[in-house]
Formats: C-alpha cells, sequence, structure tokens
C-alpha cells in the first residue's frame, strides 16, 4: 500500500498519555505517517515537513480521532419494527417480547436479502465514523438460520457473536430446557466455525442464571469468548455472571447494585453501555458516573437493531452519553474508541499510535466536543480504513 501523510491536524485524539494528558492524549498542530494499513508515525506537523509520503493529505486545522469501535450489534436481520416504535412512544412498555417479530422475517428471508440489509446498515455506520464493529445472530433461533446469520456477518467483520440464546422461540414455548440443549448442543456445533465469541441475554423474559452458565461454559468448551447482555430489565446476576467467567464485556448495565460496580471496577469486564436503547425503549439510562468514578472500564455502543435501537450513528450515542448519562465529552469519546477495544480485548485499534490499524476520522470540526456539542450533525469528513477486517 501506498505511505499516505496526513498533516496540519489541528487537534489529534491519539487515546494515549505519551502524547497528552489523560484521557484522550490529544496532540495540538500534528500529523499521521501511515505505511502498510498501520500507522507508523504521530508528531508535530513541523516534523512531518521533513516527511516523504506517496500520497498527501492536509486536514485544514480540523480534529482527528480514532475510528468507532462499535461492540455490540444485530445487524443481520429482516423487517423492522416501526410499528412497536410507535406504540412505545404511546406509552407501551419494553420488553424482550417483540424479537420474535424479528425472528420470523429473518427466517423467511433470503441469504441475498440478510446480505442486501447487512451491507446497507455496514455503510451507514461507515459513513458516520465506525471503522470496527461487532455483529450477533440471534435472529433465526435455528440451527440453520443461526449458522447463515453468522456465516454472512463472518462476511464483513471478524468480530462475530454466537448468540442463540437470545429468546426462547415459540416453537419451544413451555420447554426452555429443551431449547437449551439445542443451543449447547446442535445449534453450537453449526455455529462456531463462523464465531469469536458467545453471548446470552440473560434478563427478565430472556435466560436465567443457571442456564446463562450452562450456554457460556458450552460455548467456552467449543473455543468462543463470553460477553453477555446483562441487566437491562430488572436488576439480576447478569453483571456477577459476567466478572465470574471473565467476559470481555457485559452489555447494557441499567440496573446496578453497588456490588455490581465494585465487582466490575475490580475485574477485566468492561461494562458497555447502549443509550440508543436506553432512548428508543424510554427506559432509565445506566449510571455511568456511578461506573466510572469506581474505576469501571466503560464502553459506548449502538446496539443497532431493528426493535429496541434501531441506529448505527456512534456520535448519537456519545451525545446521549454526555446528555443524558452525565458523561464528559471526552470520557464519552474515550468509550466511543479505546473503550471499544478494550471490549473486543483488541490492542489494535481505538487510538491513533504507532503500530495501531490505520482507523482514523477526518472530522468538519476544530474539535472533538463537536460530536456532543452539534448533535445529529454529521461532522465526518473522511473516513480512513485499513483493509483485512
Amino acid at each position: 500500500m501506498p505511505s499516505l501523510l496526513v498533516t496540519n491536524i489541528g487537534e489529534l485524539v491519539t487515546n494515549s498519555s505519551d502524547y497528552g494528558p489523560t484521557p484522550l492524549g490529544i496532540l495540538k498542530d500534528a500529523a499521521i505517517l501511515v505505511e502498510s494499513d498501520r500507522i507508523t508515525w504521530v508528531g508535530t506537523a513541523k516534523s512531518a515537513l521533513t516527511i516523504s509520503a506517496d500520497e498527501l493529505v492536509d486536514a485544514k486545522d480540523s480534529a482527528v480521532i480514532p475510528g468507532f469501535v462499535d461492540t455490540h450489534t444485530h445487524l443481520v436481520f429482516a423487517g423492522d419494527r416501526a410499528d412497536e416504535f410507535e406504540a412505545r412512544m404511546n406509552g407501551n412498555t419494553y420488553d424482550a417480547g417483540g424479537i420474535m417479530s424479528t425472528v420470523t422475517a429473518t427466517r423467511t428471508a433470503t441469504d441475498d436479502e440478510l446480505r442486501a440489509n447487512l451491507q446497507r446498515l455496514v455503510g451507514e455506520a461507515n459513513s458516520s465514523g465506525t471503522t470496527t464493529f461487532e455483529c450477533k445472530s440471534g435472529y433465526g433461533l435455528t440451527v440453520d438460520d443461526e449458522a447463515r446469520s453468522l456465516k454472512i456477518a463472518s462476511e464483513v467483520t471478524q468480530e462475530t457473536t454466537y448468540l442463540g440464546a437470545h429468546v426462547i422461540p415459540k416453537e419451544f414455548a413451555g420447554r426452555p430446557n429443551d431449547y437449551v440443549s439445542l443451543v449447547i448442543g446442535e445449534m453450537l456445533d453449526a455455529c462456531a466455525s463462523y464465531a469469536k465469541w458467545i453471548d446470552v441475554f440473560c434478563d427478565r423474559g430472556a435466560f436465567g442464571p443457571d442456564s446463562t452458565r450452562e450456554i457460556l461454559r458450552a460455548g467456552i468448551a467449543k473455543g468462543l469468548l463470553p460477553r453477555l447482555h446483562a441487566n437491562q430489565l430488572e436488576r439480576g446476576e447478569g453483571v456477577q455472571i459476567a466478572v465470574e467467567f471473565d467476559a470481555a464485556s457485559v452489555d447494557h448495565c441499567t440496573y446496578l447494585s453497588r456490588e455490581d460496580i465494585d465487582s466490575l471496577a475490580s475485574s477485566n469486564t468492561v461494562a458497555t453501555l447502549l443509550p440508543g436503547a436506553d432512548f428508543s425503549t424510554r427506559s432509565p439510562y445506566p449510571n455511568a458516573r456511578a461506573l466510572i468514578d469506581a474505576g469501571v472500564n466503560v464502553a459506548l455502543a449502538t446496539d443497532c437493531n431493528p426493535g429496541s435501537s434501531y441506529t448505527t450513528n456512534m456520535p448519537f450515542c456519545i451525545a446521549l452519553a454526555v446528555r443524558e448519562m452525565h458523561m464528559t465529552p471526552a470520557e464519552a469519546l474515550a468509550a466511543a474508541t479505546l473503550g471499544g477495544a478494550k471490549a473486543l480485548r483488541r490492542h489494535d485499534i481505538g487510538h491513533i499510535t504507532p503500530g495501531a490499524r490505520a482507523d482514523f476520522l477526518i472530522l468538519n470540526a476544530p474539535s472533538y466536543l463537536h460530536l456532543a456539542y452539534r448533535p445529529g450533525v454529521n461532522l465526518i469528513n473522511h473516513v480512513l480504513t485499513a483493509k483485512g477486517k
């Protein structure tokens, strides 16, 4: 790949204390050198005057930030649930039951239809600055439909998650143990080769603590890495189970006890907050302030899905985190980039330092602050993404 020099960067967010005060490591009047899809040098624009490169990009004093890392999406599905959204806005309460309408639509869709919808959503996400994303199954809930969902997802990301344990499908009503047996047996066998992660929706209306542990153990035995949906609808054991299994991430975290927060603070498990879901379901927002003040690693993600958070836009989630969860703009940006990298246990993304993948964004703004300061405005001028995702 030809070398690329990006210079005249007014404000560079490196996410490294080597270049400036934490948490963002901001370097003013900066430049970046990219060679073979990797960042090989970061410094001042003045120092870059002696560097030759095959291609030169003038950032014109704009801000440059790491690409967003969206670690919780459900992008393989068919149909939408706009009527369900309308009902919630008219006063109905969200629960997990609406998932089955998407399951029905997904099962009847062709591979090409699922693939086309996935590509549309990936394009949306990329245009708003997402350069790495995780993608779950969970809208098939049969052996064949879960396997094909993961196979299609693996065409666009290496961060694929087996979520056969999303809800109990209608055909297993009254027989939850039989469905768990399928999830950890034939379905897992069919899906494991297409997945990196295993996830369980451990909450009211989905899977209880004992089933969650059983499913995670089975996935780990197959070489999959654990992550978890938990504590979205009520306080439960999910966060403690995530810590118990050293899960990379536990997602939602709306209802937490002091014990939950303390356990997360002393663990390697990231608390991934999904403000788009809380916005779209008119639910309480997680107490991000308490998590951050306790020293918990926090990430932000979209939870893009057709039922409870139909957005691919990470800047929107940053703005919600700042306004509704009382995160500072710096904390929110760090959570949407480096926090996401930690939630995927990746060291090559989420920061702009030598050796990292060349995933970064040039903004139509002088500072990262504008991401929350100008909500709803597309401030992404240019997305540079390394190949091989």
